[in-house]
Parts: C-alpha cells; structure tokens; sequence
C-alpha cells in the first residue's frame, strides 16, 4: 500500500512532528530572533511617517509625467527653496476629481511651503492652484500612538482574562508570550527594512493580535482536550500529549493562515504592487507581515511554553516522573506491559522467565500521533471459578 504524504498524514495527525520535544530550539532561535529586533531599535529606530515626525504634503496632478520624474522635480525645488529638506515618500493616489502624486517631505515653515509650491508649478507647467499642499504636526502622530498603546493595553487585559476563565492562567501567560513576540518580530522586520510606519501601520498592527490570538486558542482547545485527566493513567505525559494535540490542529492552522494570507497577497502585491494602489500599501504590508509571523509563533513557541510552564506544577512533573519511571522498568522487564504476551517456553526452560527488555520497552513506548488509547476489559471476563460447578458441599450433621 502506498504511503500517504506528509498534507495526508498533517490533516490526519499523523505526521508526528516532534515540535514540542524540541522546544529549546523554538526558544533558541526566538531568543535570538527578539534579541536582533531590540537591537535594531535600539540603532536604526524606525522609519516615521510625517503624521509621526512631521512634515508637509504636497499633491501633484499625475498628468504631469511619471511619478520617478515628478519626485526628482520636487527634489530639485526643495533643494533650492528648502535645502536638506527632500521627499520622503511618494506614491499614487486617487480621488472623485483625478489621479495624483503625494509628495510627502521633511517639516517646512509656511515660507518654505509657499516658495515650493510656486516653483514646482512654474517647473511642471502647470497653475499653482493645481497643486494642493498641507502641513501635518507630530502631534497628531504622537496622539494616535499613545491611543494604541492604551488600546493594546486593554486588549491584553480582556484577553488575559478570558484565557484564565477559559483555560487556565498557564495557558494565558504562554498565549501572551507569544502574542507580544509577534508583534516585536514585526516590528523588527519594519526596522530593519526600513518600512516606513504610518497611521495604517498602527491599524494593521492592532489586527494582527486577533488573528495571533485566534491560532493559539484553537491549539490549546486541543491540547485541554487531549491532556484531561491525564494523571489518572501512566501511559503519556503532558509534553507527548500537547505535541499530539499540536500535530492534529497543525492542518487546520495551516488552511487558516493560507486562506487568510491569499487576500491580503493580493491587496499588497497586486493592489499596492501592479496597480499603483499606494494607500493600500501600509496596511496591506503589515498585515502580511504580521499574519505570517503569527502562525509561526502559534506553532513553535506558544505551545512549546506551556508544556515548559506546565512542567513546573508539581501534579504533572510527578505524573512525567511516573510515565518515565514505568517505560523504564519495562524496559529492564520488570513487570509486564499491559496486553503483553510471554512467548512460549521451551520443554526444559524455566516457566518463570523474564520478558524479553526489547517488547517490553516497545509495549510501554510513548503511543504514536493518531492512536487510541486501548479501551477497558469487559467487566464480565474475569477469571475464576466456572458458573455452575460445584465442589462437594459439606453433608448435614451428624446425629
């Protein structure tokens, strides 16, 4: 029969992909991956738009050539009206009343602005009130910024407390973790990029956490489900279990984050990219950005830290140390796996012989994604004495 493949054996659970046993990696790599992000704040900082740092706009008719040309022309007319002033970004827009160039540049006085403005006209052939211009103040940016922070604030609070009632404070911690690392994973790569960070940045930023947080609320609804009640038997600890519950909800984080990544693609690669669309660009990139992140670190570090928190509870350690120590005296064929059969003895051999250690460890093995625990022996298969039969009963007295 013809082995399945691995989308097969993932939509199935059955791929057994040791994500959870190789948690020191996952930290590992996050550890490093954060410690780059810090780092490039630190140093490059981030590229502000001019709602956060300030700055004039500046909109031009598209009929006035093509965008490369129209930024090189406002370049050259704020290097005589505004030196080390220059063009930021530029980009085209639309509006009920044609197409334009935004020009966004470093802060002008309204001197500078007026003598720019007179001389791009006078570059472009065009009448001065053709071209719009307007001024923004960093203290709009710095008011939307602290708006979001209060936002991301009250989010972390609400959704703590739903994790808590709803699962348990372990599982809020590690949802939590893992949440704030996607959002400086994020906001590492704009650094290190240099994308530049405007008002959508912020908006797709806050969009983000919903999606991050739904993945790891679907992961860890498997892993409740699968570790309930797990200290009543020996055959499994948390880790196994959570890495189960991890490979059999693998498919359906994937098919989420696919279905959810293909139309924000298109907003950004053919909306901002083939068609022009520039203010579909912010929002588009970080929501790209951000969606991919977050699946990653629903994968391979949300649950990896939960079994780590979980692990330091003394009901589950001592549960591990169970599990282990039974595999073991398996192993050493010191008592007899459930289920297990003793081969037959030869003619002069000893009735009383060990297990061979080999089937034993085999029996008491970890059990493989996708298995059933084995059901109970029917009550009724007891052994002991016939029904019916009957040894000699003891005679009536004698006289």
């Amino acid at each position: 029969m013809a082995k399945s493949g691995l989308a097969a054996r993932l939509y199935r659970g059955e791929a057994d992909l040791n994500i959870v046993g190789r948690r020191n990696l996952w930290f590992g790599v996050a550890g490093v991956l954060v410690l780059i992000a810090v780092l490039s704040f630190a140093i490059s900082g981030f590229k502000l738009g001019i709602e956060f740092a300030g700055g004039n706009t500046f909109q031009v008719p598209a009929s006035v050539g093509t965008l490369d040309r129209a930024e090189q022309t406002v370049d050259e007319v704020l290097a005589d009206e505004a030196p080390g002033v220059e063009v930021v970004s530029a980009q085209k827009v639309g509006s009920t009343s044609g197409e334009f160039y935004e020009m966004r540049t470093g802060q002008l006085s309204a001197e500078q602005a007026n003598a720019a403005k007179a001389a791009m006209a006078e570059e472009f052939g065009i009448q001065a009130d053709q071209i719009s211009g307007s001024q923004v103040s960093e203290a709009w940016g710095s008011q939307v910024t602290s708006r979001a922070f209060l936002g991301l604030l009250i989010f972390i609070a609400v959704v703590s407390i739903y994790l808590v009632l709803r699962f348990e404070w372990r599982m809020a911690v590690a949802a939590i973790i893992s949440l704030l690392t996607n959002l400086i994973l994020t906001a590492g790569i704009y650094s290190l990029v240099n994308f530049e960070v405007t008002p959508s940045t912020i908006i797709g930023f806050l969009t983000i956490l919903g999606f991050a947080l739904y993945d790891v609320v679907v992961v860890f609804d498997k892993v409740q489900e699968n570790t309930r009640g797990i200290t009543a038997n020996n055959n499994v600890t948390y880790g196994e279990a959570s890495n189960l519950a991890l490979n059999q909800s693998l498919m359906r984080s994937l098919n989420t984050s696919v279905v959810a990544l293909l139309p924000v693609g298109g907003l950004l690669f053919i909306g901002a990219g083939l068609l022009g669309a520039g203010t579909l660009k912010d929002l588009g990139l970080v929501l790209f950005v951000g969606m991919a992140v977050a699946f990653l670190t629903s994968i391979v570090l949300a649950t990896p830290l939960l079994v780590l928190l979980k692990n330091m509870d003394p009901r589950i350690s001592a549960h591990n140390k169970r599990v282990q120590s039974r595999r073991a005296a398996l192993a050493r064929g010191e008592i007899t796996p459930k289920g297990a059969t003793r081969a037959a003895p030869a003619a002069d051999a000893d009735a009383d012989a060990p297990i061979d250690p080999d089937a034993a460890a085999l029996a008491g093995a970890a059990p493989k994604v996708g298995a059933r625990p084995a059901g109970k022996r029917p009550s009724g298969a007891r052994g002991g004495r016939p029904a019916g039969g009957g040894g000699n009963r003891p005679g009536g007295k004698r006289r």
